[in-house]
C-alpha cells in the first residue's frame, strides 16, 4: 500500500487549503480549486474563498473545472466570474472511469448526481395519476405481486415517463415484500441513479441500503458511494455510507480520507466496530501505533449487541482479529510476552484460533520456548482443522524449531514432506494464473471463477482448506452467497402463476442473468487475487525451504566433525533421556491420538541435542 504517497497528498492538500484561506490576495488557479473540492471541502466554502481571493476567471478555468468534476454550483460561480455563457445542453457523456477494473454503472454522469441537500422527512409520494395510485392502493393492501405486475406494466408501456422514478420506486418496494430482493435492488438503484434531485431518491438510498444489509452485499453500494455528494446521504442511511465511503476511499489507498469517513460512523451502529477495526488498521498503515492499539482495544471491549445471528458471527470475528493486530503490533515491537498474552485471549471457538496458536507459536519461538512453539504446532496440524485451515507456514516454522534443537533429521523429513504436499499445488496455481496473466484474458474472469466453484476438479491438487481460507475475502463471500440468492430467485419466479411468470417474470430473470455475469466476473478478479497471494507466498515457502535444508546440510557437516573430534560418536547413542517436566503440570504422553478438550494445551518435552 503506497502509504507515503499517500501523506504527500494529503499535506499537500491541507497546505494549499491552509494557504488559500489565509490568503485572500492569492490568486486561485484551476488545480488548486479542485484540490479543496477533492477533499471534500464544502462548496459554499469554496465559493466564498474563490469570491474573496479577487482571482480572474477565464473561460478555460471553466473547461477545466468542468473537466475536473468540480460541483456545477463551483462551476457556474467561475462562468459567472469569467463573464462565460453555459455551454448548451447536450446529453451526458458517459464516464470512462473504472471501479476495480470494471465500467461504473451507467447513468452515474456527475452534474446530474451533485445537488443541494435532499434531506427531509415526510410520508412517501402516493399521489400521481389515477392508475399509479390504484397500484399503490394495492400495494398498500399488500396485493404485493398484482402491484408489482401493474407497476411493471406502466413501465413496459412508458406510460406516465415523468413519474417513471415513482413507479421503479413502488415496483422495487413490491419485489422487495415478495422476497425478491436482488431484483428490488436493480430497480431501488434505477431510482437512485437518477440522483439527489429525484423526489425518490432519498427514500430509494435507504432501502438500497437495507438490501445491502439484509445480504451482507456491499458490492452495489461500493460502485456508486463515491458518486453521491455526502450532504445527499439520507439522514436513515448516512453510517452506512459513510463507512462505505471509507471502505472506497481505503481500497484507493487515501487512509487520510478515508480515516475520516470511519469516524463519522456512528457509535450505537454495528458498523461502528468494522469501522473502527478500520481505523485501527489505518493508524497501523501510518505508523501510528499506540492509536492503532487503542482503536482495536474498543472493537474488543464494544458492547454493542447484535441484531442477528450473522451479525453476531461478524462482531465475534472483529473482536478476535482485533486481538490478534494487537498482538502482532507487540511482536514487532518485539514485546513478546504482551504479544503471546493478547493471542491466548483469542477463543478456543473462535474460527482464528488455528491462527492465532500459529502465530502465537512465532512469538513462543522468538521467546526461546520450542516446546511450547512445537505444542501448539501440533494443535495446529491436528485432524480438527486440516479441512478448515489452510496454514502451509506451519510447517516452516516447525522445522526451524526441531533445527534449533538440533534435530536435524526431523527437520529434514518435515520439510520433504511439505515440498511433495505443496509443489503440486503451486504448480497447479502457476498453470491457473497464466491463463490470466494479461489484461485481455483478465476480462475472462468469469471463466476463472467458474473453474473453481462451478466445475468439477477431482484431479485437483488444492484442497479444500485453501478455497476456506479464500473465502475469508469477505467481499469474494458475499458475492458467492449473494449468486446463491439469485438461484433461489430464479426458482420463486418460475412457481408463479403463468400471466406473471411470463411477463415481468421474464424480464426479472433476464436481468438477474445479466447481473449474474457481472458478478462472476467481480468474483472472479478477486479470487484471481487471493490465488495469486496465495502462489506467491508458496513461492516463498518453497524457497524458505530449501535455505533451511540448505542449512541442516551445512550443521550436520560441523556436528558430525565435533562428534568426531570429540569421540562422542558412540557414547551418547545410548543416553537416557531424562524429560525435563513441571511440578506444576500433570503430564500424559500423547499416543498419536487427538481430543477436542486437549488441543492447545500440547507442550514438547525435547531436549536440545545441539553440542
Amino acid at each position: 500500500m503506497a502509504v507515503s504517497r499517500i501523506h504527500r497528498w494529503s499535506l499537500a492538500a491541507t497546505a494549499a487549503l491552509g494557504m488559500l484561506i489565509a490568503n485572500t490576495a492569492h490568486a486561485l488557479t484551476c488545480d488548486e480549486i479542485l484540490n479543496m473540492v477533492r477533499v471534500n471541502v464544502p462548496s459554499n466554502i469554496v465559493i466564498q474563498t474563490m469570491e474573496n481571493s479577487g482571482s480572474r476567471f477565464t473561460a478555460a478555468d471553466v473547461t477545466c473545472l468542468t473537466d475536473g468534476g468540480a460541483p456545477e454550483d463551483v462551476i457556474a460561480v467561475v462562468r459567472n466570474l469569467a463573464n462565460v455563457d453555459a455551454p448548451t445542453p447536450t446529453d451526458p457523456k458517459p464516464t470512462n472511469t473504472k471501479i476495480d477494473e470494471e465500467d461504473e454503472p451507467a447513468g452515474f454522469d456527475r452534474d446530474t448526481m451533485l445537488g443541494g441537500n435532499v434531506e427531509g422527512n415526510g410520508p412517501e409520494p402516493t399521489s400521481g395519476s389515477a392508475r399509479i395510485e390504484a397500484l399503490i392502493d394495492l400495494y398498500q393492501a399488500k396485493k404485493y405481486q398484482t402491484a408489482s405486475k401493474g407497476f411493471y406494466d406502466l413501465l413496459a408501456e412508458n406510460a406516465y415517463p415523468d413519474e417513471e422514478a415513482k413507479i421503479q420506486y413502488y415496483l422495487a418496494k413490491s419485489l422487495f415484500d415478495l422476497g425478491l430482493y436482488h431484483s428490488a435492488q436493480h430497480y431501488f438503484m434505477e431510482v437512485v441513479r437518477r440522483g439527489p434531485r429525484n423526489p425518490s431518491f432519498k427514500y430509494a438510498l435507504p432501502r438500497l441500503v437495507g438490501i445491502a444489509q439484509k445480504t451482507g452485499n456491499d458490492y452495489e453500494l461500493l460502485r456508486i458511494v463515491h458518486k453521491i455528494p455526502p450532504e445527499s446521504f439520507p439522514r436513515h442511511a448516512k453510517t452506512q455510507l459513510y463507512y462505505l465511503m471509507g471502505r472506497k476511499l481505503y481500497e484507493k489507498d487515501e487512509l487520510s480520507q478515508s480515516a475520516k469517513y470511519f469516524q463519522q460512523v456512528s457509535t450505537k451502529s454495528e458498523l461502528y466496530l468494522r469501522a473502527a477495526y478500520f481505523d485501527g488498521v489505518i493508524n497501523n498503515e501510518r505508523g501510528k501505533l499506540r492509536s492503532a492499539v487503542k482503536s482495536f482495544r474498543d472493537v474488543y471491549q464494544s458492547d454493542i449487541m447484535p441484531t442477528n445471528a450473522r451479525s453476531a458471527q461478524e462482531m465475534a470475528d472483529l473482536k478476535d482479529m482485533s486481538l490478534i493486530n494487537i498482538a502482532r503490533i507487540y511482536f514487532g515491537l518485539q514485546r513478546f510476552d504482551n504479544s503471546d498474552n493478547y493471542y491466548a485471549l483469542v477463543d478456543r471457538d473462535s474460527r482464528y484460533w488455528p491462527e492465532s496458536l500459529f502465530e502465537r507459536g512465532w512469538t513462543n519461538f522468538y521467546r526461546n520456548r520450542m516446546n511450547l512453539t512445537l505444542g501448539l504446532l501440533l494443535t495446529v496440524n491436528s485432524p480438527y482443522f486440516n479441512e478448515q485451515e489452510f496454514i502451509p507456514e506451519a510447517t516452516i516454522l516447525r522445522s526451524l524449531a526441531f533445527f534449533n534443537l538440533c534435530e536435524y533429521d526431523e527437520v529434514e523429513r518435515s520439510l520433504l514432506r511439505f515440498e511433495a504436499e505443496y509443489q503440486p499445488m503451486l504448480d497447479e496455481l502457476n498453470a491457473f494464473l497464466e491463463q490470466y496473466k494479461s489484461k485481455e484474458n483478465r476480462k475472462l474472469s468469469d471463466q476463472a471463477f467458474e473453474e473453481y466453484f462451478t466445475k468439477s476438479h477431482e484431479d485437483s491438487t488444492l484442497r479444500k482448506p485453501l478455497f476456506v481460507r479464500v473465502l475469508r475475502n469477505r467481499d469474494l463471500a458475499a458475492l458467492v452467497k449473494h449468486m446463491d440468492l439469485m438461484d433461489k430467485e430464479e426458482e420463486t419466479i418460475d412457481q408463479k402463476v403463468a400471466v406473471w411468470r411470463d411477463t415481468i417474470g421474464d424480464e426479472l430473470k433476464q436481468t438477474i442473468e445479466a447481473d449474474r455475469q457481472r458478478y462472476k466476473k467481480r468474483a472472479g478478479l478477486i479470487l484471481l487475487q487471493e490465488l495469486l497471494e496465495q502462489r506467491d507466498n508458496l513461492k516463498d515457502l518453497m524457497v524458505q525451504s530449501e535455505i533451511i535444508r540448505f542449512e541442516v546440510v551445512d550443521a550436520q557437516r560441523a556436528d558430525y566433525e565435533y562428534r568426531m573430534g570429540t569421540a562422542m560418536v558412540d557414547s551418547t547413542e545410548d543416553a537416557k533421556i531424562d524429560f525435563a517436566t513441571s511440578k506444576d503440570v500433570i503430564y500424559w504422553p500423547f499416543n498419536g491420538e487427538f481430543w477436542a478438550d486437549e488441543l492447545g494445551y500440547y507442550h514438547y518435552t525435547e531436549h536440545s541435542a545441539c553440542r
